[in-house]
């Protein structure tokens, strides 16, 4: 079977990419490069183009069977400040994307979604069936597609699975591929950053919050238990019914337990300093992935450490390409 990975020369799609290769698909790459990095995509098809552009699109959706989509702006502040561009890209050129996916054969689609949909969420363990009230523009953007999907699946025939990614950390055990983001934002590379000094301290963003140790928690799942888990969600959709599935280990970790975690297994101390909390930010983000668990057979199976362990094999070989 054919994909077409739209945004796979990113951080989770290029690991999706690399999971459906190891299970015998014929990934195809298209990325605007904007945020992608063709370093990701070596060693497959990589077609450079953008989700806007409905002509380019279709002859490569008349040569694929599915699609999996991840091709968005994903930085939550920056949508504050900027929702334009949010929702130009999330939404319109989604559904650009989405409107040449009917007018080609495919039928199968995997949304690359997110636990912002949520928003600040009622109930911890956060169930699928949660009320969706995203608080920031990017969560909406993401919600916005979500409907999207909902509405055309039953009216075209579309099967599709909104996957609502939970923190998303680590890298392949390869160490070929990994986070490349500019500006880095996400926790564990933002603290590798100041272990070698390329910024004074990692910020902590609050510590009054009403968790164990007063830090933000957050459900942190290995990219690669979350690639596996999009070709399960491929094969699913084989006869399953369409729906949204949490993508998460059920289990939450502290940023001060990041920070220990990071000094257990690289031995180095990150300097940290505490900052005050983001506006919007909730003090618990963890995700019940019973229906995971239960439709796709899938569970997350790396560790904290591993996801460490393998973060900083990355961020190593990062730091030797540049010498």
């Amino acid at each position: 079977m054919n994909v077409l990975v739209v945004g796979g020369a990113g951080y989770i799609g290029s690991h999706a990419a690399l999971a459906l290769k190891r299970h015998g698909y014929e990934p195809v790459i298209y990325d605007n490069l904007g945020a992608g990095h063709a370093v990701l995509a070596q060693g497959f098809e990589l077609i450079v183009g953008d989700i806007s552009d409905a002509g380019k699109l279709a002859p490569i959706l008349g040569r694929v069977d599915a699609v999996m989509h991840f091709a968005a702006h994903a930085y939550v502040g920056e949508s504050v400040i900027n929702p334009r561009k949010y929702f130009q890209n999330n939404v319109l050129d989604g559904v650009t994307l989405l409107n040449a996916v009917l007018d080609s054969k495919v039928r199968k689609f995997i949304f690359s979604s997110s636990c912002a949909v949520y928003g600040v969420p009622a109930k911890v363990p956060m169930t699928e069936d949660l009320p969706r009230v995203p608080v920031n523009p990017y969560g909406v953007t993401k919600l916005i597609f979500e409907q999207a999907l909902e509405a055309y699946g039953p009216a075209y025939g579309l099967g599709y699975m909104n996957l609502r990614y939970f923190n998303a950390a680590g890298a392949d055990e390869s160490g070929t591929i990994g986070e490349m983001h500019t500006p880095e934002t996400h926790l564990i590379p933002s603290a590798f950053e100041a272990i070698r000094g390329q910024r004074p301290a990692l910020e902590v963003f609050g510590d009054k919050y009403p968790t164990p140790d007063g830090t933000c928690v957050r459900d942190y799942i290995h990219v690669t238990d979350l690639a596996e888990a999009h070709v399960l969600a491929l094969e699913y959709l084989a006869g399953g019914i369409s729906q949204a599935v949490n993508l998460g280990t059920g289990h939450g970790h502290s940023v001060r337990e990041i920070l220990s975690a990071i000094k257990r297994v690289t031995g180095r101390e990150v300097p940290s300093r505490m900052a005050p909390p983001r506006a919007g930010d909730p003090p618990e983000l963890v995700a019940d992935p019973t229906r995971a668990e239960h439709l796709l057979h899938w569970k997350a199976k790396r560790s904290l450490d591993e996801i460490v362990a393998t973060a900083w094999k990355w961020d190593e070989r990062m730091r030797m390409a540049k010498k």
